[in-house]
């Protein structure tokens, strides 16, 4: 009979060896969660600077649930560790997304959840979460849009008012 949790095992070694790349030194908790009393993160990761612990979640369906339990010791370790505490989540064909536990959908019965969609949207991939990147959202590239003077060359452009070389000009 197959290892039951041999997906999940997987998808750990992959973040680990994912973090391990980025130049984080890195280690997978030994069966997290069944070979000791402890609570243990999955993965413990840092640079030098800022240092992780992990509960790595992986489906290949939507959502992804955590229990509480599981939440609380992770915050427990984390505060104790003095790392910084998130869920990293892994949909099939997707990357990693991380999450603080803080953001994440509680449900009425005290579970937390990830739905695919949330993680796309409002997750921190792995090129932030290792700092190679940082997330810019259209608000901060489009800030209010082009101003009134702009708008009014490109107006005139569109009416005929304008040639292309008189309108690229006015707005140089």
């Amino acid at each position: 009979m197959a290892n039951s949790n041999a997906k999940g095992d997987r998808r750990e070694r992959e973040l680990v060896n994912e973090l391990d790349e980025a130049g984080f030194a890195v280690m997978r908790a030994p069966a997290s969660g069944s070979a000791t009393e402890r609570e243990l993160p999955d993965v413990l990761t840092g640079d030098g600077e800022t240092f992780y612990a992990i509960e790595a979640k992986s489906s290949a369906g939507d959502p992804i649930y955590l229990t509480g339990e599981e939440v609380e010791a992770l915050l427990f370790f984390a505060r104790n560790f003095g790392a910084k505490p998130r869920i990293g989540v892994r949909f099939d064909r997707e990357d990693w997304y991380f999450f603080h536990p803080g953001d994440l959908h509680t449900t009425d019965g005290g579970n937390y959840r990830v739905k695919k969609e949330t993680a796309l949207a409002d997750g921190t991939d792995f090129e932030e979460f290792v700092g190679h990147s940082e997330k810019v959202t259209l608000d901060e590239l489009g800030g209010d849009g082009p101003d009134q003077a702009t708008l009014d060359v490109l107006s005139a452009f569109e009416r005929g008012d304008l040639s292309k070389e008189d309108a690229a000009e006015m707005l140089d």
